[in-house]
């Protein structure tokens, strides 16, 4: 059985965020077992899967990314769409 399904999330601020309970909340009833592909259609949009994984490690990656691209750096040229555009892309 193939299913495809196009869904629209909420727009989220800059951040780490769980969107779990939002992606499954617009799927059909699927099987219990299968391969689940996901796809974002966004370039400043990002997916990494930490199962169970601790609160902390959210903030940790928050820290992390925000150490290796700061926002309103004046060697970035690409702001056109606000100061958090190109490290998003980054």
């Amino acid at each position: 059985m193939i299913i495809q399904h196009e869904l629209t999330l909420r727009p989220y601020p800059r951040g780490f965020h769980l969107i779990t309970q939002e992606v499954l909340h617009e799927l059909p009833d699927l099987p219990t077992t299968g391969l689940f592909h996901l796809f974002i259609k966004h370039t400043s949009a990002g997916l990494t899967i930490n199962e169970n994984a601790d609160p902390s490690v959210r903030v940790d990656f928050e820290s992390v990314f925000n150490h290796l691209v700061p926002e309103e750096q004046p060697y970035l040229t690409h702001t056109i769409e606000g100061p958090d555009d190109m490290p998003a892309h980054i």
